[in-house]
């Protein structure tokens, strides 16, 4: 399948369309309407609309869009039948948080390996998920191919750890640190800054009020 080049916000939104067609396909439902599906996503019909336009035409006017085949379509798309081993750098109160949840609700993705400098945590295994030294990241990385890892360390660590990480041939990177690293261009980062979120929220929340609506999320069109 060639691959189709699209706005970062649609991209966050295709994992919330795949989860409630999962939902609609558990309860028999055949066909869904732009309509429907916005108002269960809560996305307005017409971004649905310009969002699954991108691939093509994968619904019919008056009819709407097939279930399941729009679920097989976006199950290819999001690579749902490929596993993703993911590492985690730093299993401290927020690792640990990670470690429990470990994805459940995304059969694709999992933590295979975390990594912490505690000795007392090193070399056990918490939540089913083995921890190693610090001192084998690089080795365990490589070793395991694993490409993806999520970064949850102290900010005065975070530059040379990342840095390992590049090394070890990591492709992307999920920060939680506030600190923005560098890496080259053949390395994506996903900045996730709690507070800042939290942050954002709260201005919306007391300069917007009743207005907020849809139209409070934070996605960049």
């Amino acid at each position: 399948m060639a691959e189709t080049k699209i706005p970062r916000a649609t991209a966050k939104r295709l994992p919330i369309y795949y989860r409630y067609l999962n939902i609609l396909l558990d309860a028999d439902k055949k066909r869904v309407s732009s309509t429907e599906l916005s108002e269960a996503v809560k996305v307005d019909s017409a971004t649905i609309r310009r969002d699954f336009s991108y691939f093509g035409a994968l619904g019919k006017r008056g009819y709407g869009y097939d279930v399941e085949k729009l679920l097989s379509f976006f199950k290819k798309i999001l690579n749902q039948d490929t596993l993703t081993n993911v590492a985690l750098i730093g299993v401290g109160n927020l690792g640990h948080a990670l470690l429990n949840f470990n994805f459940h609700k995304n059969s694709n993705v999992r933590i295979s390996a975390a990594f912490d400098v505690n000795e007392a945590i090193a070399n056990t295994v918490q939540s089913g998920v083995p921890v190693y030294p610090m001192t084998e990241l690089k080795k365990q990385l490589i070793e395991q191919q694993i490409e993806i890892a999520i970064l949850t360390v102290p900010t005065t660590a975070v530059q040379n750890i990342t840095d390992e990480l590049v090394d070890a041939n990591v492709k992307g990177i999920m920060n939680f640190t506030p600190l923005r690293i560098s890496v080259p261009d053949t390395v994506r980062v996903q900045n996730v800054d709690l507070t800042n979120e939290l942050q954002t929220l709260i201005y919306f929340i007391e300069h917007y009020g009743e207005q907020l609506g849809d139209h409070g999320n934070s996605d960049d069109e």
